[in-house]
């Protein structure tokens, strides 16, 4: 069978799919079976006995805990919503906008259900599909040889059949809807923990007394009682690595120079693929990006309690306000010294302060590229790294450094 289509909802749609079929192929003859965790739902339709063979099948699965966000990897529909999100903002876009909510819509997807067929059928299972699509507000991803596709290359439609995004960027709509049942929401909000709720209201106050746009609605981050932080000898490795690379992303040093130092005193092995590429070629756009760590470096010295605050993310973080004594990397300086050195850290509860805090700042920086709008009280690329930093010291998501993702 070729594929035709995958549909991806927020519903539970199981129970819908028949009698969509039923409407558009009232003759056919419809089997369900379950196989590795997925429901199959075969449909065949004969037109008489010298006729070609018609059918197709539905392959029906959905997370383990419905949900309007991705917060954790508990199934593989969750699995793969997360590699598409990575997909989609890697991709061009002539509407960020729609770009964005498409991100936005991909974190509330509960349902996939890809259409495989074989005989000609493409007429009525354009029918199927804009009826089902319709009926749970879902979206589409498509390759570019169907009946319905808008594009030369692989994208994604929108419930009436319109492109949102293509590989290339393009995109042919202004506006799609994000919706969630409230019955989903209602049920985790019943989850949350005391110390959940406190985190998310003391954000919400720090965020509306500076004015600064607010997304209510958003979730509790993790609570304390599930949250396993980085070791205080992980926090001191990884600030001594992204330290190295940042004086090669500032001309300090060559790469050559950086991996021969970490190599001497037995890092090089903690030095993730990422960076050891960058190492090896630093390009000078590979170096403006690198000089951003420098934020992220700020955050981890803070978790170590080296730097007694934070900040506000309106201005860009100073490593020069570090004592050269407390620093973890130096000419002549055995990074090992400081890293053996560190026996604490600060504990779940200022460190999940800053997370909430930081999560629901990036929303708010997400929102105004999304809407064009630019913002004079945030600096956006502090908000990110700083989140990024503080995502990688609560584990969220189980992502090692490279893989860190910075959901809103």
């Amino acid at each position: 069978m070729d594929n035709y289509c995958t549909i991806y909802s927020h519903e539970l749609y199981f129970d819908n799919i028949v009698p969509e079929i039923q409407k558009v192929f009232p003759k056919g003859k419809v089997s369900v079976s379950e196989q590795d965790g997925q429901k199959i739902i075969y449909v065949s339709i004969k037109e008489g006995l010298f006729k070609p063979k018609k059918e197709f099948q539905i392959s029906y699965r959905e997370r383990a805990q419905p949900s309007y966000q991705i917060s954790e990897i508990d199934s593989p529909l969750t699995q793969n919503l997360s590699g598409m999100s990575g997909f989609v903002n890697s991709l061009p876009s002539s509407n960020e906008k729609v770009k964005g909510l498409l991100l936005q819509k991909i974190q509330t997807l509960n349902s996939e259900f890809p259409i495989l067929s074989e005989g000609n059928l493409d007429e009525e299972l354009k029918i199927l599909t804009k009826n089902m699509c319709q009926s749970c507000d879902g979206i589409l991803f498509i390759r570019p040889d169907t009946n319905i596709s808008r594009s030369e290359t692989q994208h994604f439609l929108d419930k009436d059949l319109n492109l949102i995004l293509d590989t290339n960027g393009n995109c042919d709509i202004d506006h799609l809807d994000v919706n969630i049942n409230a019955a989903y929401f209602d049920e985790e909000q019943t989850k949350v923990t005391e110390d959940q709720k406190n985190r998310k209201s003391k954000s919400e106050s720090i965020i509306n007394e500076r004015q600064i746009k607010l997304n209510s609605n958003l979730p509790c981050i993790a609570s304390e009682n599930t949250t396993i932080l980085r070791t205080p000898k992980e926090i001191a490795e990884r600030v001594a690595i992204l330290a190295t690379t940042n004086m090669v992303a500032f001309n300090n040093i060559t790469g050559e120079q950086a991996i021969d130092y970490l190599k001497n005193y037995d890092l090089l092995e903690k030095v993730t693929e990422k960076e050891l590429s960058f190492l090896n070629n630093p390009t000078d756009e590979a170096k403006s990006y690198e000089t951003w760590k420098c934020e992220c470096i700020w955050v981890l010295m803070w978790a170590l309690e080296i730097v007694e605050e934070i900040g506000f993310p309106d201005t860009l973080a100073s490593l020069d306000n570090i004592p050269s004594e407390q620093y973890p990397i130096g000419e002549g300086k055995d990074p090992n010294i400081f890293i053996n050195g560190i026996n604490s850290a600060r504990g779940k509860t200022e460190i999940l302060d800053a997370n909430d805090l930081y999560y629901r700042l990036d929303w708010t920086c997400v929102d105004a590229r999304v809407n064009g709008i630019e913002l004079d009280n945030l600096h956006p690329g502090v908000v990110y790294e700083r989140h990024y930093a503080l995502n990688w010291l609560i584990q969220y998501r189980n992502q090692n450094w490279d893989d860190v993702s910075c959901d809103t």
